[in-house]
């Protein structure tokens, strides 16, 4: 296979949940996961010489220095990621990366996703309402073509932007809307068996999801994912170290990250998505062929997004994405599993972390610790992770050693 110079060996998840009851700041969360983490790996804190992290809300400047600060952690190497629904797996690759030019050794990947104290939000560090909706696009900041030229006529946030990309294939490829309900159901039945998962106890059918409110033609609510709370972190280390982890071993064979716009106004064509490029590429390092795959952990904001990443990833030609998933059990004993966990479809989307649990989750099933919903044979994965509207994109191939 290809690349072998660093693993993940560790974790830590949260269960997400629709209300933190409990104040805490970004970096006292990010020391709880750091501590789950390392105990989970059997590392020692002082061995933690890289830290990766996304943004930081109580410090927006020199966040890594802050952090390390916070953690007591001496680091050689620092990195702030900041690729929405990418994030999680661009962490990963710049983790493993750092460690194969050996600038560090064992490296942290922290992904918070928890609400400020009301304190902070109060006074104003978190925006609300439109403005919020505004700064997620950037919107807010002077001279943003999204800020003048979108949000003003209703262009806010992912779910509209989704639905046109949804709206442009159903017309190319006349794919059936019972056929993307198929993928909320499945990845449902997956969070049955996940006792994290959010919708861990309320099972969906077809109909269920065709007779859901329409949030934006043709996407059903059903469809989107389910704004939560959370946190996760896993423990990125060298292959030489990694032999000395309890837990079976999980190598970065292979990765890949492309982006080509930030609305979708301007992407480039609404089907052909940076997908295509990422993947290709972390398949080619990976030496890993599709039909090699055991199990797809694919970012799932909507159902649209799991069939044309199916797609663009290469498991079936343009246009197949509907039949591939007619044909295949999707569910985690199916012919085809994926999102074992549920997705976020079913688990949940703890904001960043979200993104992270398609690692996580791949990670479980490779190490053979995905209790209730382990895959029979687990030793190679897809990952990815989607960010923005349809914009950034990162692909990973995970296999166990």
């Amino acid at each position: 296979m290809g690349k072998r110079a660093a693993a993940i060996v560790a974790l830590s998840e949260w269960a997400p949940q629709r209300r933190w009851d409990t104040p805490m700041f970004s970096m006292e969360a990010s020391a709880q996961l750091a501590a789950e983490t390392l105990a989970d790996g059997e590392f020692e804190k002082d061995e933690i010489d890289g830290l990766v992290m996304s943004p930081i809300p109580e410090s927006p400047m020199f966040g890594p220095s802050a952090l390390a600060e916070y953690l007591g952690v001496q680091s050689n190497f620092n990195e702030v990621v900041d690729l929405g629904g990418a994030t999680p797996a661009g962490m990963i690759w710049r983790a493993a990366a750092a460690i194969e030019v050996g600038i560090c050794e064992n490296v942290l990947v922290l992904c918070p996703s928890v609400p400020a104290p009301r304190r902070v939000q109060s006074a104003g560090a978190a925006p609300r309402g439109r403005a919020r909706l505004s700064a997620y696009l950037g919107g807010d900041s002077w001279g943003s073509p999204q800020g003048q030229f979108e949000i003003p006529y209703g262009l806010v946030a992912a779910t509209p932007s989704f639905a046109m990309i949804a709206s442009r294939y159903c017309e190319l490829y006349g794919v059936e809307p019972e056929t993307l309900a198929k993928i909320a159901v499945q990845q449902r039945y997956n969070a049955l068996a996940n006792p994290k998962a959010i919708n861990r106890d309320k099972p969906i059918t077809i109909d269920d999801v065709m007779n859901s409110r329409m949030i934006a033609d043709p996407l059903k609510l059903l469809e989107l994912v389910m704004p939560c709370f959370g946190g996760s972190a896993v423990l990125v280390t060298s292959a030489e170290r990694a032999k000395r982890a309890p837990h079976r071993p999980v190598f970065l064979s292979g990765y890949g990250e492309h982006l080509t716009h930030k609305s979708v106004t301007y992407m480039p064509d609404f089907i052909d998505t940076p997908i295509r490029m990422a993947a290709d590429r972390a398949f080619k390092m990976s030496g890993a062929s599709r039909e090699a795959i055991d199990m797809a952990s694919i970012y799932d904001c909507y159902t649209i997004t799991v069939l044309l990443t199916i797609e663009d990833a290469g498991f079936c030609k343009k246009g197949q994405g509907g039949a591939f998933i007619e044909e295949h059990d999707l569910r985690y004993h199916g012919d085809w599993p994926l999102n074992t966990h549920g997705g976020q479809l079913g688990m949940g989307q703890a904001g960043l972390s979200g993104g992270m649990s398609h690692v996580t989750e791949a990670v479980l099933q490779l190490q053979g610790r995905a209790d209730g919903r382990q895959v029979k044979k687990a030793d190679l994965a897809y990952v990815n992770g989607t960010g923005g509207m349809m914009a950034e994109q990162v692909a990973l191939i995970l296999e166990g050693a």
